[in-house]
């Protein structure tokens, strides 16, 4: 299993329920080909370098995930068909540096995650 990031752009036109459905989408297309899930880090709309497909803005989500490496392919697969998706990519996390920072990019979405619950309750 091997580490990957997994960005998404969503875009801007749908609704709250429909972009959390893309996500939930996403994770559950990465759980099916075997990835566990490390963390997810939704950090909302955002402006786009430059339009794409007439759209200025975009919903970024990003999936920290191991998985195996066949399995990106068919998720990839899946998000190119996807017409609610502008964008997506995968970084692999392959040497110790790169791990080193994987690991501190998924604690710090995980201290995000934590501290917004608390706000709530």
């Amino acid at each position: 299993m091997n580490c990957y990031e997994t960005l998404v752009i969503i875009k801007p036109t749908l609704t709250e329920e429909e972009i959390a459905k893309q996500v939930e989408l996403l994770e559950s297309n990465l759980t099916e080909q075997g990835a566990e899930i490390s963390a997810t880090n939704k950090m909302g709309m955002r402006q786009l370098a430059y339009e794409i497909d007439k759209n200025a803005r975009g919903y970024y989500t990003i999936v920290y995930h191991k998985s195996p490496a066949d399995a990106i392919d068919e998720v990839e697969r899946k998000l190119r068909y996807n017409e609610d998706i502008l964008r997506f990519f995968t970084i692999k996390y392959s040497n110790k540096k790169e791990l080193a920072e994987f690991d501190k990019q998924v604690a710090a979405c995980s201290s995000k995650e934590e501290s917004s619950e608390k706000a709530e309750a």
